[in-house]
């Protein structure tokens, strides 16, 4: 008898082990601080709650140069990393992203357009803003023309190290139309009046590169306005006088995509993960730890109004934004990060 009980226990944890073994582990890639610190609470822990596996959650800067490198030598170690919406549309282009089936993650309509891509999902939309500090400013700054006026302004201004935005906020700085934006910086003309519209700025420009540094640096007054993700500030409002104006903000997605060459289950699991994620109470949890809109509109009626007011898909405040043009950036991306970093470094 106690042999049978001790062979009855032995199948058990056996059986147990096998299970949790089932259960496939993912290693996620996002761009890391309060982003990332709400995946955890919206996304990774529920899904290990529920026996789904373990996340193992990793950070980047957005290097696309490391997936492609990982894919091309068919190495992949990542299972899903996240996009903003150029890199998701070039990587598709190239063959880096696995393709996905939409009919995965529910009715297109419930979603924000644009979000499901041949190639990754988007699961939630955020805004580069400019953002200040209300303590060392006299007067708060309404547009980017101010954010560029460094005589009714002085001080240093905080810029993300790259084109893509920095040539946007340019050109409204310069009188452009939001709504003109891309159609002037689609000619060579425009290119070079928005390169122009830098050289203004650049003695006063401190660069950033990852999403934490622009509250740091409005917060230590290294800098009295920057360019920001609005979540970041957001963040921080509760114990700093750090602002938003969203007038002339840029606004896009930030997608799931599964690095081509991924197999098998992590394969299954990485699609399975992202359905989860963009299921609305996900996305609700996601958005109450975070000013970001979700992707799925059926999460909104969830939220909280006092919530609602800090995200970028409000019609107020998304009404003088720009959405991000991917065909443009896909297009003309490479061409002009070379030439912004070939200016930058002069």
């Amino acid at each position: 008898m106690l042999k049978s009980l001790k062979f009855s226990a032995l199948t058990l944890g056996l059986m147990c082990a096998a299970n949790a073994m089932a259960a496939t582990d993912l290693t996620v890639v996002s761009f890391g601080g309060a982003n990332k610190a709400a995946q955890v609470k919206a996304f990774y822990a529920p899904w290990e709650a529920a026996g789904k596996g373990k996340i193992v959650a990793g950070e980047y800067n957005g290097e696309m140069a490391k997936v492609k490198a990982m894919v091309d030598t068919k190495s992949v170690s990542w299972d899903l990393v996240e996009v903003e919406s150029p890199e998701l549309s070039r990587g598709c282009d190239e063959d880096m992203f696995e393709p996905l089936d939409p009919a995965l993650f529910g009715k297109g309509a419930d979603y924000v357009k644009g979000a499901i891509q041949p190639c990754g999902v988007g699961f939630f939309v955020w805004s580069t803003v400019l953002a200040y500090n209300a303590d060392k400013v006299k007067t708060a700054p309404t547009s980017w023309a101010d954010f560029w006026d460094t005589k009714k302004f002085p001080g240093k201004r905080g810029l993300r190290k790259g084109a893509k935005y920095t040539l946007e906020f340019a050109l409204m700085a310069d009188g452009v139309a939001p709504k003109d934006v891309y159609k002037v910086l689609a000619g060579k003309d425009g290119q070079d009046r928005a390169f122009k519209k830098l050289d203004e700025l650049k003695p006063n420009i401190q660069w950033w590169e990852a999403g934490a540094q622009p509250p740091q640096y409005l917060a230590s007054g290294d800098v009295v306005m920057s360019s920001a993700y609005n979540g970041r500030i957001a963040a921080v409002q509760k114990e700093s006088n750090l602002k938003v104006v969203w007038n002339g903000g840029v606004y896009d997605f930030d997608s799931w995509a599964i690095p081509k060459g991924l197999k098998g289950e992590r394969l299954e699991a990485a699609k399975k993960f992202i359905a989860f994620s963009v299921a609305p109470p996900q996305q609700k949890i996601y958005s109450e730890n975070i000013a970001y809109g979700p992707a799925n509109t059926q999460a909104v009626p969830l939220l909280d109004k006092a919530i609602l007011k800090d995200m970028p898909t409000t019609p107020e405040n998304i009404a003088n934004q720009v959405q991000i043009d991917v065909g443009f950036w896909a297009d003309n991306g490479e061409q002009l990060e070379q030439r912004f970093n070939a200016w930058a470094a002069k």
